[in-house]
């Protein structure tokens, strides 16, 4: 059984992926190992650098052992939000190596959780029997984002850039206590506009986890096993 969890920026979905890594359950990050296929895979890395330039890598040199490369993820996110296509090319190099690899592990395991901020735009949804949708309120994820990337510094640049990177994800821009319903609504016209376009796939079962910072990370742990 494949688990998908997903959830906005500063949700806390992470928090949660790292709770069932701590109780003993396989958790594939997209975000980790996309990051290891770009770095570890020539095919990849070639492609990538034929895509955005050599500046999508840098090397580090180190004393007594070969230099050492690696993907200059800073660099990259900014070409990737500024240009659609861009992104498009970038996700068509590396998802289909992340979903032959969650394949492989499903085999392996009775329940493999995978967290991907995307879940949805890169059809990795399709894969899941179940799908948890991490919510919290706008000022609870801008606050936790602040600590996590902005060193505590809730600066007018730093709150607009999160702010900006918000609306990019609009599915989870909701305050938690108003995301079941309105969710489970866009959700369904997701799965309408599949069907109009030929593609029909069936309702995956959603979980949603308010995660807005009243209760205890463990709980919400619970809660989502419970109700798998």
């Amino acid at each position: 059984m494949i688990i998908g969890i997903t959830g906005g920026i500063g949700s806390g979905k992470s928090t949660i992926a790292k709770e069932l890594t701590k109780r003993g359950y396989q958790v594939y990050d997209c975000d980790r190992e996309a990051k290891r296929i770009a770095t570890e895979e020539r095919v990849v890395r070639s492609s990538i650098t034929h895509l955005l330039g050599e500046e999508a890598y840098t090397t580090i040199e180190r004393e007594g052992l070969a230099p050492r490369i690696v993907y200059n993820t800073a660099y990259v996110a900014k070409r990737a939000f500024a240009d659609p296509d861009i992104l498009r090319h970038l996700n068509a190099i590396i998802h289909p190596i992340l979903k032959h690899e969650i394949r492989l592990f499903n085999e392996h395991y009775d329940t493999l959780f995978v967290e991907s901020a995307i879940l949805f735009e890169s059809g990795l949804d399709r894969m899941c029997d179940k799908i948890a949708i991490v919510c919290a309120p706008d000022n609870v994820r801008i606050k936790r984002t602040i600590k996590r990337d902005y060193n505590g510094e809730s600066t007018p640049e730093n709150i607009s850039t999160i702010k900006a990177r918000m609306n990019r994800q609009t599915s989870f821009r909701l305050p938690a206590e108003d995301a079941p319903s309105l969710s489970r609504l866009r959700y369904k016209a997701q799965s309408i506009m599949r069907k109009i376009a030929g593609a029909v796939y069936p309702i995956t079962p959603v979980i949603y986890l308010n995660n807005d910072g009243k209760t205890p990370i463990p709980e919400l742990t619970d809660s989502l096993l419970e109700q798998l």
